[in-house]
């Protein structure tokens, strides 16, 4: 059986899974944010092992779908994928002409996801063992309960004791209102590390006011205070304010982060987002080398949740991992463990995941 055998169909999924976040709907979505989508990615060789991606689909299912099926699906089927951060370039350089970033690196991201996991079980391993060419030992992560925005004091007093009560020790707010946020911080104590996404809210000079209270409230990191997310310039100004900024999750490519991280303390890459596997490891690599601290973005419930919980390993000892806090209607694969606030990394070969035929076909969409 070979581990070079040449890629005999490529397969999509779009997926389409209602959740509850016990909220109002505010938030900077397009419209009300209450589904997690995704297009999933089946590939198959010829010796029939299979490996699953998942690109980043929010608000987006049918565009992503149409960029896997029409620019990247006639650059592997037929194909023998050795090199896969080669062929990831490849790819890129063919098509950077419909724009380097945006659906066509999110239809990137799942082909590539899907090609590490297909070489990951061919060979028995681990993906994070065979990002790194060595064996890795499966461990545990710490976890963090994203929250999403509330708007609401009440509301987020709630959720943030809710987090506390199921084990989390990190929590992430999606909150601008300074009495918002020191309400949580009264929640969850002194102890329990608190971020505070913003999600782009503020000019430069709103989030230089905003610092004094998030001090007050010890918050770990400020995520993308201003707009647009890649003013770079504005990120180093907030942190010679001395507080820590987060960012990355709208930034694509390890080419794009080697600025992003010269910036930032906590470099954000999103597995579904940034290119898949072979940009992501190489982010790691090089924001390692700057000693910046890499918080994946994750807030996924799909392979791209499965291929980033696989690459702990290969994170630095400080990293945490983003749990989207919502309950979903149904999980592609069951969740892995939390205990102690620490989600388990799955054990067995590529990055674990193995959807469920019921749940596929129960929330299947057209695209």
């Amino acid at each position: 059986m070979s581990h070079t055998a040449p890629i005999i169909s490529l397969k999509t999924f779009p997926i389409s899974i209602p959740f509850a976040d016990g909220g109002k709907g505010t938030g900077a979505t397009p419209s009300r944010w209450h589904t997690l989508d995704m297009v999933l990615v089946r590939i198959e060789d010829e010796d029939g092992h299979v490996g699953w991606g998942d690109s980043f689909s929010y608000f987006c299912t049918r565009a992503t779908h149409a960029a896997i099926t029409d620019m990247i699906a006639p650059s592997v089927v037929g194909r023998v994928i050795g090199d896969i951060p080669a062929w990831n370039v490849e790819v890129q350089k063919k098509l950077h002409l419909f724009g380097r970033y945006g659906i066509t690196t999110f239809a990137l991201s799942g082909v590539d996801i899907a090609l590490w996991d297909l070489k990951a079980r061919r060979a028995g391993k681990s993906l994070a063992s065979m990002v790194a060419g060595s064996e890795q030992t499966p461990r545990s992560i710490p976890a963090y309960a994203s929250l999403v925005r509330y708007g609401d004091i009440d509301l987020v007093r709630q959720h943030c004791q809710r987090a506390v009560d199921l084990g989390f020790h990190h929590i992430k707010l999606h909150e601008i209102e300074p009495d918002i946020i020191a309400a949580a911080r009264e929640v969850i104590g002194p102890d329990a590390a608190l971020m505070v996404d913003a999600n782009c809210a503020w000019t430069l000079d709103e989030a230089i006011a905003q610092m004094p209270s998030l001090r007050a409230s010890n918050v770990l990191w400020v995520e993308e205070p201003v707009f647009p997310p890649d003013d770079y310039a504005s990120h180093r100004r907030i942190e010679a304010a001395r507080m820590a900024v987060g960012a990355g999750e709208n930034a694509s490519t390890a080419f794009d982060f080697a600025r992003l991280s010269r910036a930032v303390q906590f470099p954000q890459p999103s597995m579904t987002k940034v290119g898949g596997v072979s940009e992501f490891a190489q982010i790691v690599h090089d924001a390692g080398a700057l000693g910046k601290s890499v918080m994946p973005h994750s807030p996924y419930f799909g392979p791209g949740f499965f291929a980033t919980l696989a690459m702990a390993p290969l994170l630095p000892q400080d990293s945490l991992f983003e749990y989207l806090f919502v309950d979903p209607q149904g999980w592609l694969q069951t969740p892995p463990v939390l205990m102690d606030g620490r989600m388990m990394v799955p054990a067995g070969a590529g990055t674990g995941f193995v959807p469920d035929p019921n749940i596929m076909d129960r929330f299947a969409i057209s695209a």
